[in-house]
C-alpha cells in the first residue's frame, strides 16, 4: 500500500518527497504542501531523522523504496546532503530540487562547504546540548539559540510565526553536519536549485557555486533561509517545472520506445 493517499501511479503525477535539514521538521514545508495538492501531486514529507548522515540518509531510502511510480525529490538546507546521498541509485528518483541547500560531491560535509563562502551565522549561533549516544556514551546536539533563530533563520518569516519556529526547532547531531558523502546523486539524475539571496545560513554565493557545478537548473529569489515558510509558492512552482519536465522525459522516451 502507498503511503500517500493517492500514489503516482493513480495519477499519473509523479509523488512528490520533501526532506527537511537541521533546526526544522517535516511541518516546514506545509505551505509547499498545500500548494502542490492543489496542483494534484501525491506529496511526502519524510521527518528526517537528523541523528548523522548515513542513518538518515538510510531512512529516506527506505522510504523511496517503497514508493510506486516515478518520484521527484526536494530538499532544504542539510536535507540536500540527505537527498544527494539517498537517491544515488534509486532508479524511481527522476528529478532533484535543492531549496536554499547543498548539492554536496563526494567527501564533502556541511561544515566543510560553509567554510568555502563568507556569510553563514550559523557557526556563532549555535548552541551544543550534550545527549546519550545509541552506544551508550554522549554525544552533542546542535540547535540554533532561539533569540537568533529569528535573524539567522527566518529574516523574512513574520516574528510570531518566527518565534514558534525557534521554540519547535529539531536539533540535528553534530556528527550529521561534519559527515562527507560518498555518493552525489545529482550526477545522473538531473536537478533544480532554488537560489536564496539573503540567506544567512547558506551563503548563495555557495549555492550558485554548487547549482553552476551540477548542471543545475537554477531560480533565484529574495528569501532568507526558511523560504519554504515565507515563500512557499515559488518553491512549489519550481517542484511542479521540474516534475513537468520529468513527466515530458518519461514521455518522449515511452515514445520512441513504442
Amino acid at each position: 500500500m502507498s503511503t500517500t493517499d493517492k500514489s503516482a501511479q493513480e495519477t499519473g503525477m509523479p509523488t512528490v518527497v520533501l526532506v527537511h535539514g537541521a533546526f526544522a521538521g517535516s511541518s516546514s514545508w506545509n505551505g509547499v504542501i498545500a500548494d502542490l495538492k492543489r496542483r494534484g501531486y501525491p506529496v511526502i514529507a519524510v521527518a528526517n531523522p537528523l541523528r548523522g548522515l548515513q542513518k538518515d540518509a538510510a531512512y529516506v531510502r527506505a522510504l523511496l523504496d517503497s514508493l510506486p511510480g516515478p518520484v521527484v525529490m526536494a530538499a532544504h538546507s542539510y536535507g540536500g546532503l540527505v537527498m544527494t546521498e539517498a537517491a544515488a541509485g534509486a532508479s524511481n528518483v527522476k528529478a532533484l530540487v535543492y531549496v536554499a541547500s547543498v548539492s554536496p560531491d563526494v567527501g564533502e560535509s556541511v561544515i566543510g562547504l560553509l567554510g568555502k563562502y563568507p556569510g553563514s551565522q550559523l557557526a556563532t549561533s549555535i548552541t551544543m546540548v550534550p545527549v546519550p549516544s545509541e552506544d551508550g556514551g554522549m554525544t552533542m546536539d546542535q540547535y540554533i539559540v532561539q533569540d537568533k533563530f529569528p535573524e539567522v533563520f527566518a529574516a523574512d518569516v513574520d516574528p510570531d510565526t518566527a518565534a514558534i519556529m525557534a521554540a519547535t526547532q529539531r536539533p540535528s547531531s553534530a556528527s550529521a553536519q561534519e559527515e562527507g558523502v560518498t555518493k552525489a546523486a545529482w550526477k545522473t539524475i538531473p536537478s533544480w536549485t532554488l537560489i536564496t539571496t539573503q540567506d544567512r545560513g547558506i551563503p548563495a554565493e555557495l549555492q550558485r557555486f554548487l547549482a553552476d557545478r551540477a548542471g543545475s537548473t537554477t531560480v533565484e529569489i529574495a528569501a532568507s533561509h526558511a523560504v519554504a515558510v515565507s515563500q512557499p509558492g515559488p518553491v512549489a512552482e519550481l517542484i511542479d517545472t521540474a516534475a513537468r519536465a520529468t513527466t515530458r522525459s518519461m514521455q518522449m522516451s515511452r515514445s520512441r520506445q513504442g
